[in-house]
């Protein structure tokens, strides 16, 4: 065992590699016996790929560069695509995200546009999409531009002719619904085919909020009649709405306090679990009814497993395998579920369950260890106390390398990962940026702070009206446990976040001590700008649940504000953001840097063309990546000669 300083290891895991894995497969689906799914190409400029499991194992990209299968509805995105065999040979539907336009394809053909350019804001966008070839028709989201400000937007369910006769003709759309609610999910068709069910909702509730579950009659024509809310409301979030084999209503509510499943409002699985999360995305499935019956589910608290419901008795029996975390993806067919796991050990797979052998294995995108496991982090999970002997739950990455140890006495820098949403949960999942860090002595932990998701409704929220305070005490609490209790060396902690969680290290480097340095990237950091339309429209509102009413407490939106106490911030720090960002605009971090300009503060401001709200290209992330290290190299006096010197200003 070589012994050297914490944070100066060799690592064969450099910013390429972390970059080369990053990302996940995404929005599974069956196509006659065939497998489909999207995942990332950051060497191909970020984008998502169609990828077609053949039933003799094979695989192909559907599609080559530049296609790019991802949709911009509410900016996050949702569903994709579609497809359906006929005749052995598959028509496909997918959003391309360079134009946002719906496209049909089969292949051996050029993909040929279904839907018009718009040249108002952001245009026509569509997600969720459904293919109803009887009559010739995808049904779909719409989100439709009315004018150029973020929140000249209407959405609707729709029609769209497959023969492209809307390609150049907005009116050739079908619209299903009124615009009588400002967001809406894909339609759901009953297994007749004589009824729809969607969710929808309503500024200023975001979706975990309160959205309802509405039902219509389908009619002859393809028209939707006597549309009415059978479940949800203001105060209960339904999460996902299913129909069964025979007909039966299924969706996930958290009306008891966590999102447990119900069929037509009778409970069939009650625990202290969730089987349901935050609807970021439209399409996103934590359960799927099979035509037996039973019912493909992913549920936990914290982490999530797959498992298979029984309605009949409320038990559930649990896939076997190597996976601890499984993303809100599942598709089935006859007896098989496809998903999306993972584990410490592994990256996100594409799994198929058998459900009549018990049999789970990796079908596609596989992992395969890019370097010796010896270097992955070993993950500790752990519950802190924080304020008011609160609970805060955590991962935590101690240093590892398998030939390195640090001279005896000395304690190790740590880096407290803030994570986005904040309406969300950092999964505990095998992540190369993470053994970026831990595998050169550097450790990390992530900080599910209150209002995080997946411990139930009251844990969530912990952070209405709070934002800018119990998260930034969370992540403190966290930091300092590790401090106290010999774990990290108080004198060297960071704090990094993405997002809102750029929010939340902005706010506690300046509104704490606790820390050395920071990493902000693409941040929320001015909220009085956010209530004036300086967002999208999905979370134009969402600060009144997270502050409270701009009209009510308007100085709050001041004070919390990161960008209000610039003049605070005096340890170094690294800012980083996309320049095609509109979620969180660049003119926020502009207008930060300015207030810090003159303070003798070090710090350093990259910017990158074609990203957006996340980063997504392969020479993005490891220029990012290197840079974050460089930060901590500098500030925590660690010897890196093998990553670029970042030049950090005053």
């Amino acid at each position: 065992m070589h012994r050297a300083p914490y944070g100066t290891w060799p690592s064969p895991i450099d910013a390429a590699l972390a970059a080369a894995h990053d990302g996940r497969p995404d929005w599974v689906g069956y196509v006659g016996d065939e497998t489909w799914w999207t995942e990332p190409r950051p060497g191909e400029g970020g984008r998502r790929a169609l990828i077609r499991r053949r039933a003799d194992g094979t695989e192909e990209s559907l599609l080559p560069a530049p296609w790019n299968v991802r949709t911009r509805v509410i900016e996050y995105g949702g569903r994709p695509w579609t497809a359906e065999s006929r005749g052995g040979a598959p028509l496909v539907v997918f959003a391309h995200f360079a134009d946002q336009r719906l496209y049909r394809y089969e292949p051996g053909g050029e993909p040929r546009p279904l839907t018009p350019l718009s040249p108002v804001g952001g245009g026509l966008r569509w997600a969720e999409p459904h293919l109803d070839l009887e009559r010739g028709e995808v049904w779909c989201v719409l989100e439709e531009y009315t004018g150029d400000d973020p929140g000249d937007v209407r959405r609707v369910l729709a029609a769209v002719p497959l023969d492209g006769s809307a390609a150049e003709d907005r009116g050739a759309v079908r619209e299903l619904t009124e615009e009588r609610h400002r967001f809406v999910t894909g339609p759901r068709i009953s297994p007749d085919g004589r009824r729809a069910a969607w969710l929808a909702w309503d500024h200023p509730r975001m979706p975990w909020e309160g959205t309802e579950l509405r039902v219509a009659e389908v009619g002859a024509d393809g028209t939707l009649h006597g549309a009415h809310t059978v479940a949800g409301g203001e105060h209960e979030a339904v999460a996902q709405v299913e129909w069964a084999p025979d007909g039966g209503l299924l969706y996930s509510s958290d009306r008891g306090g966590w999102w447990n499943l119900y069929r037509d409002d009778v409970p069939l699985c009650t625990r202290e679990e969730e089987f349901g999360g935050p609807l970021w995305q439209l399409g996103l499935r934590w359960f799927a009814p099979l035509d037996s019956g039973l019912i493909a589910v992913v549920h936990g608290k914290g982490s999530t497993v797959l498992g298979i419901l029984d309605p009949e008795s409320g038990e559930i029996v649990d896939a076997a395998g190597p996976w601890t975390e499984f993303a809100a993806n599942l598709a089935v067919h006859g007896g098989r579920v496809a998903a999306v796991g993972a584990s410490p050990r592994t990256g996100y797979e594409v799994v198929e369950l058998d459900t009549i052998t018990g049999r789970a294995r990796a079908v596609g995108a596989r992992h395969r260890d890019p370097v010796d496991p010896a270097y992955y982090p070993e993950p500790q999970i752990r519950v802190f106390t924080g304020p008011d002997g609160r609970e805060v739950h955590a991962q935590v990455f101690p240093p590892h390398h398998p030939e390195h140890a640090a001279p005896d006495g000395e304690l190790p820098p740590y880096v407290i990962w803030a994570h986005g949403g904040p309406t969300s949960r950092v999964p505990l999942v095998l992540d190369l940026e993470i053994a970026y860090f831990t595998s050169r002595g550097i450790g990390v932990a992530e900080v599910n702070y209150g209002g995080s998701t997946g411990y139930g409704r009251a844990y969530r929220e912990r952070l209405r009206e709070q934002w800018g305070v119990v998260d930034v005490e969370d992540c403190a609490a966290v930091a300092r446990a590790l401090a106290e209790e010999g774990t990290a060396d108080p004198g060297r902690l960071a704090i990094r976040g993405g997002s809102a969680g750029g929010w939340t290290t902005a706010a506690s480097l300046t509104t704490t001590s606790v820390y050395a340095c920071g990493t902000i990237l693409y941040p929320v950091l001015d909220l009085t700008s956010w209530a004036s339309g300086g967002t999208h429209d999905f979370e134009s509102r969402y600060m009144e649940s997270l502050i409270g009413p701009f009209t009510e407490v308007p100085t709050r939106y001041t004070e919390r504000s990161p960008a209000s106490h610039a003049d605070r911030l005096a340890v170094p720090f690294l800012m980083l953001q996309g320049l095609d960002d509109v979620i969180c605009p660049p003119a926020q971090c502009e207008e930060f840097l300015a207030r810090v300009q003159g303070k003798g503060v070090p710090h350093a401001y990259l910017t990158f063309e074609g990203e957006g709200h996340g980063f997504r290209r392969a020479d993005t992330m490891i220029r990012t990546l290197e840079a974050e290290l460089s930060l901590y190299a500098q500030v925590f006096k660690l010897d890196v000669p093998d990553v670029p010197r970042l030049e950090l200003r005053r």
